[in-house]
């Protein structure tokens, strides 16, 4: 299911009932409801009655694509041309000019509950033949000839506690699977949505362990309430969200939040929040950017492509430059904009450089690509807490820790110290801006006790 509602550039339609060995087409989206509302409304009714059913008729196939009603559910179309299910698709139909017109108005415009986010389901039915709890096309007319407005026949039907949301972005569609599992250590929003999502799920099968708080981080939690879903529902016992397990979740929550019901629950804004943007381009400050241009200086040291940048936290030209060589090195469009897929291509090209056991220039040890946080365990930890208690002694306000290997309260609250006294954002988690300068103020404090009596200690000296 995808984070936020959108107009997708086209729609795959499936010319038969789900299960039907039938032919797939694709056709844009507004030639696509200009096909349907040509073949389920008449050209000859009153304008009004024909946005309010155009309306319903967006809607209803954009439900069908935001919660990825049948590709959820492993099919590979949007949504069918069976009035049993969806809405009447004719191929190669004419189409009525004045309904084509509006349509080129309207289809960047859909219905949704207050409060809600996703397109509304507005089921609907043709009135006379056919009656349902939606709204009745024949219904329209007469409400059209009563004085009605296309909103005001929209609420006679589905409530009014309806709005209508307007110039909505339109965008290529794409799946909202990440393009690669998710793991113990993985951090972005892809990770907060499945932890939202199982979090909802779990009110309908208890088993399902609460993962609190929800955060960005796929820390051992979330482990262990995928590694149930998974038990539950008969899937790979790993614990990793592959792609099977991604859609799983996604057809469960669906289901449990009745989305693509009149009754739906409703998806909040909060629960599609973002922590992290979905895009950075030219122009854009802040952690994102620092943990992007990390992961470019350390591909820029290892590909004579990509030239090396400096982490600065400022998305300047430099690592637009950057980005747009790695685009080209890597085989995607050179925009210099990172989005999903540049990101991830980035966060694979580092990993795989980290898991060659490579070093960088002073054996400086790399991220290991996967945030740490409290519950993780290993050498990774262990490396961190020797790091950290070595700087102790140079920085006493941060506490001593036991060298362990395991990430709990003590070296969170170690790691919190850390941040706020180097400015960085107080997480208590090692992601790779706070892993660099863990790792960098380590190496130079090693360097600084390794000079003889008398060298020249490699920094300035001046009064305060």
């Amino acid at each position: 299911m995808a984070t936020e509602p959108y107009i997708p550039t086209t729609i795959t339609v499936h010319l038969g009932p789900p299960d039907s060995n039938a032919q797939n087409v694709t056709v844009s989206f507004p030639d696509y409801i200009k096909n349907v509302a040509s073949s389920e409304i008449f050209p000859t009714w009153p304008e009004n009655a024909l946005r309010a059913n155009i309306y319903a008729q967006i809607s209803f196939a954009l439900n069908r694509v935001f919660t990825e009603f049948y590709r959820s559910r492993g099919y590979n179309f949007d949504i069918t041309n069976s009035t049993a299910y969806d809405q009447s698709f004719v191929p190669g139909r004419d189409v009525f000019e004045n309904i084509s017109v509006l349509v080129d108005e309207m289809f960047n415009s859909y219905v949704r509950r207050q409060g809600s986010v996703e397109p509304y389901f507005t089921q609907y039915c043709n009135g006379t033949t056919v009656t349902c709890n939606g709204l009745s096309q024949w219904g329209t007319v007469d409400l059209a000839n009563a004085g009605y407005t296309p909103y005001q026949i929209l609420t006679n039907y589905y409530g009014n506690d309806i709005d209508i949301v307007r110039n909505a972005p339109v965008r290529i569609l794409s799946p909202s699977y990440p393009g690669r599992p998710l793991e113990l250590g993985d951090a972005g929003n892809d990770v907060q949505n499945l932890q939202v999502r199982l979090n909802r799920i779990s009110r309908n099968y208890p088993a399902i362990p609460k993962i609190s708080p929800v955060t960005t981080i796929y820390n051992q939690n979330t482990v262990d309430a995928v590694r149930t879903f998974q038990r539950i529902f008969n899937l790979p016992v790993t614990g990793v969200t592959d792609e099977a397990t991604w859609y799983k979740i996604g057809y469960l929550y669906t289901g449990v939040k009745r989305l693509s019901e009149l009754d739906s629950e409703g998806l909040s804004l909060q629960e599609v929040s973002q922590q992290y943007s979905n895009v950075l381009q030219e122009g854009d400050t802040g952690g994102e950017v620092r943990s992007l241009q990390y992961y470019l200086a350390v591909i820029g040291t290892f590909y004579d492509t990509v030239p090396p940048i400096s982490v600065t936290g400022v998305f300047d030209a430099a690592t637009r430059d950057a980005v747009i060589a790695f685009q080209k090195t890597f085989g995607l469009t050179p925009d210099g904009i990172v989005g999903r897929q540049t990101w991830n291509d980035i966060v694979r090209a580092y990993r795989g450089i980290v898991e060659s056991e490579v070093t960088i220039e002073g054996g400086q040890p790399l991220y290991p690509g996967t945030v740490l946080s409290v519950g993780s365990e290993g050498p990774d930890v262990l490396l961190m807490q020797q790091y950290l208690n070595a700087i102790a002694q140079v920085y006493p306000s941060i506490p001593i820790i036991a060298e362990d290997g395991i990430y709990g309260t003590e070296m969170r609250d170690a790691v919190y110290t850390f941040q706020n006294l180097f400015g960085l954002d107080v997480n208590g988690v090692i992601g790779p801006i706070t892993w660099g300068l863990i790792v960098s103020l380590y190496s130079d404090l090693q360097v600084g006790g390794a000079k003889q009596p008398g060298q020249f200690p490699g920094t300035v000296l001046q009064e305060g």
